[in-house]
């Protein structure tokens, strides 16, 4: 999902496709009084979060009783599924329409929304056949039907938006082989492809008010098949308003108003304090956060807050010196304090991460727990002892971040300078550098950086998006013997291992979970030994609503569900 705008959050691919698009929410650091945090001194007397806002809210225009207002920073860039790929288009669209398959908040598991069942599976594992929903009208009055979704996934793949590849590098052929039946061939077996089918992008649309053709896009309409319809879309305002023929559960709301902040957390946050908006979601300064918080516990308003599946990594170029050497990939990884980080940098609103898949996945192994714990400078001494290095010979390593966008990058690579410096006596000296972000991205994939920071968002939930764009490497350099053209090229790793290959495209053919699960058990063994990435922190998500309303729920791709809520 993506652009450079400081708020964009983005669906994943490879690293640099990705940063390119998207910025996680900032994370600002409080002062300690302990020296470890001056450093962020500077950062922290630009905070303004909290403090009244010079300008007034945007107003609500009145005439709209009993519809939710809900909050937000994010302004949508278009509310076309075919090109839609940030987090605040998305999170209309998932509103708006219907998928095949859906989930359940709370939940990464796929059940059955347009489609009557999970799909059946050829032998081969190419050819996924699927029943549909019979009944089913789309807000222009037309007939939902095997056609029409046909046409919907074709259009998403033949109009070549952002998020085309998704299906494009998958699919063979979408037809319709009944009036309600559906038929999707892949070109090599891929189990998490149902998965796919969830994602927003991949709705049905009417063929009536929608065209194929590459680049036909319509950015300001939105005609499918979902509880709401779309009423306006302006700067300032989306309005939804409850489809009164929708085939299912009917929302307990008239509509919702989607106020847009343009960018302005700080008049978000006002707004809901002095009750401007009914619901604030996306995006809130953890100061924010932390200051509503307080106020829900004293009874002021609700708090809600789920773990995400947004999840932040520490790159490590493999090609280059002293990263080159896999001790001393390891001797940070048992040098990383994740709990201190979470305290002091995310203030307590992220998870510590263990594994290169988050623990929303039943997959997900703490493995980098189990092997380096949390700041075990003994481990991290005795590694960087046995790759040659010590206080008169200190392993350096550059720590690059883009400019722009996520104050916790920055505050983070500042965070492991200082605590190398203490613990480690000299050994090793971590030197934070950062570029404007055009510049950090053009780069990033040409071997330039050392490591990088970055923050990953899923295009769909599988453990499968968490590993491929970070681990496969189909074509390795003969020269370096690093990754010439794949994921960990485009992210900036340049790690190539003939078994990793092998262990992640067993996975994507394997569609029993039992042994499924044992190809990640194997992938993240693989991993804590080779060591071409450090996983630090998973997000916590955090929806701020008045008292006395209910249904507020957010699903796993952190989208606000509208149609449950009521006041």
């Amino acid at each position: 999902m993506f652009s450079t705008d400081t708020l964009d959050a983005g669906f994943g691919r490879s690293l640099m496709n990705r940063w390119q698009q998207i910025s996680l929410i900032s994370f600002l650091q409080r002062r300690r009084s302990n020296a470890l945090h001056h450093l962020w001194l500077v950062a922290l007397l630009v905070v303004t979060g909290c403090a009244p806002s010079s300008k007034s809210p945007t107003a609500v225009v009145g005439g709209d009783e009993g519809r939710i207002i809900v909050g937000t920073t994010q302004k949508p860039r278009t509310l076309d599924p075919a090109d839609a790929y940030e987090l605040r288009s998305i999170a209309l669209i998932r509103n708006l329409s219907d998928r095949l398959y859906t989930y359940d908040p709370g939940s990464t598991e796929i059940k059955p929304q347009l489609a009557t069942a999970l799909p059946k599976l050829s032998a081969d594992g190419l050819t996924y056949t699927i029943s549909l929903r019979e009944g089913v009208l789309f807000h222009d009055g037309t007939p939902f039907n095997a056609a029409a979704m046909a046409f919907s996934l074709n259009r998403f793949i033949q109009n070549k938006g952002k998020p085309s590849f998704l299906l494009a590098e998958r699919v063979d052929k979408i037809t319709a082989t009944g009036a309600n039946e559906l038929t999707i061939k892949l070109k090599k077996p891929f189990a998490a492809f149902p998965s796919m089918l969830a994602f927003p992008g991949t709705c049905a649309l009417s063929p009536k008010a929608y065209k194929i053709g590459a680049n036909i896009f319509e950015p300001n309409i939105f005609v499918g098949t979902g509880p709401y319809e779309l009423k306006e879309y302006g700067t300032d305002r989306v309005k939804l308003t409850a489809f009164d023929r929708y085939w299912g559960a009917k929302p307990l709301n008239r509509g919702v108003n989607v106020q847009i902040f343009n960018g302005n957390s700080a008049n978000l946050y006002n707004s809901f304090r002095t009750g401007a908006v009914d619901v604030a979601f996306q995006s809130l300064e953890p100061d924010q956060v932390k200051v509503l918080e307080e106020g829900a516990k004293a009874g002021n308003w609700q708090s809600i807050a789920i773990d995400g599946s947004v999840t932040s990594y520490l790159i490590l170029n493999v090609l280059q010196k002293p990263l080159d050497n896999p001790l001393v990939r390891q001797a940070l990884a048992a040098l990383v304090d994740r709990p201190t980080v979470n305290e002091r940098i995310l203030y307590g609103q992220g998870k510590p991460l263990y594994s290169i898949v988050p623990d929303t996945f039943a997959v997900s192994q703490p493995v980098f727990k189990n092997a380096y714990g949390d700041g075990n400078i003994v481990k991290a001494k005795q590694l960087l002892t046995q790759a040659g290095f010590s206080p008169q010979n200190p392993a350096v390593i550059e720590v690059w971040y883009p400019s722009g966008g996520s104050a916790s990058r920055r505050l983070t690579a500042g965070f492991l300078r200082a605590y190398a410096n203490k613990k480690l006596g000299g050994m090793l000296d971590i030197k934070p550098n950062t570029i404007e972000s055009a510049s950090f991205f053009k780069y990033a994939s040409k071997n330039v950086y050392q490591s990088t920071l970055q923050d990953w968002y899923p295009d769909f939930l599988d453990p499968d998006n968490f590993v491929q764009p970070f681990l496969e490497c189909p074509k390795q350099d003969p020269d370096n013997k690093g990754c010439k053209e794949g994921g960990t090229q485009s992210q900036g790793s340049f790690y190539y291992s003939d078994r990793m290959n092998q262990l992640i495209a067993a996975q994507g053919k394997e569609s029993d979970p039992t042994k499924r699960k044992q190809i990640y058990a194997d992938i993240q063994a693989q991993l804590i030994q080779d060591v071409p990435l450090i996983p630090l922190w998973q997000t916590k998500d955090f929806v701020f609503a008045k008292k006395g309303m209910s249904g507020i729920k957010i699903d796993p791709l952190q989208n606000l569900l509208y149609s449950g809520m009521k006041k």
